[in-house]
């Protein structure tokens, strides 16, 4: 049985209003919403319960479409950046009803862009991001992942990053960067399958580490591949591709695997 401490833990699902200085429920769309990073998540192993400490950051991008015609979108009269960002939260309007606020799971290598993806996804869709690397280095009173290898070993931090795992998954409207190793543990699996996972499939497939994880990344419910984005834009470079399309191709998958779930396709 979990400590009270344990059972007094909660993640408020809400966003906040800065127009009327309150808070709001995270369901509505039509909130200019603020951007909860939370920046402390206790992770009960043993060690003594601490406060969550939340941060709200005001947003440049709106929790309304209202104010988006759809002509505009279809158009292909304006350029970018706006484009995209029209298009990204004309997406996030169709992919919010299928989500009801299940977690978002971002997986991938290292460098990947999971965390900047993940903030654009949270902003736009008026989810709260976790990191949860570095909600494990917090947890370490600031200890680096690196040097937690070093001093504790990898199993220490396999550990630690599956309890992070597990206290998300009881959890509603986060986004999550998760570290690059999470995928090699079917536990972990069990926990974001909870939720929607996300494979950022990068062009970094010739490294011996993706060849060693590349199986358990297909675990996920849906791949965005940066070629095929590019592709599908015209780019011949990959790097020419903004965080914002990448956050639009994986809403895309999102719908499309939500879709397939309820059978509509």
């Amino acid at each position: 049985m979990e400590s009270k401490a344990v059972q007094r833990l909660q993640f408020p699902t809400m966003v906040y209003s800065e127009k009327r200085g309150r808070t709001v429920q995270s369901g509505s769309l039509n909130v200019s919403c603020g951007f909860m990073e939370h920046k402390k998540l206790r992770v009960f192993v043993s060690v003594p319960s601490m406060k969550i400490q939340q941060r709200k950051i005001p947003l440049k991008i709106a929790c309304s479409y209202n104010n988006v015609p759809a002509s505009t979108l279809q158009s292909g009269s304006f350029k970018t950046p706006l484009s995209e960002e029209l298009i990204l939260k004309s997406k996030s309007r169709e992919v919010e009803p299928y989500l009801s606020g299940r977690c978002i799971y971002l997986v991938g290598m290292m460098g990947s862009g999971k965390t900047t993806v993940g903030k654009i996804l949270s902003q736009v869709l008026c989810y709260s991001f976790f990191d949860s690397d570095k909600l494990i280095e917090e947890e370490a009173d600031g200890t680096s992942v690196a040097d937690i290898f070093k001093h504790y070993g990898e199993t220490f931090f396999r550990d630690k990053e599956t309890e992070v795992l597990r206290k998300l998954s009881m959890m509603q409207r986060h986004v999550i960067s998760t570290g690059g190793g999470a995928v090699v543990r079917p536990i972990n699996w069990k926990y974001m399958h909870k939720g929607i996972s996300i494979w950022l499939d990068t062009f970094m497939r010739l490294s011996s580490l993706f060849e060693e994880r590349s199986e358990a990344y297909a675990n996920a419910n849906a791949k965005v591949s940066l070629e095929n984005i590019a592709a599908k834009l015209g780019q011949k470079d990959v790097s020419d591709l903004t965080p914002t399309a990448i956050a639009i191709e994986a809403l895309e998958q999102i719908l499309g695997f939500l879709k397939s779930e309820d059978g509509y396709y």
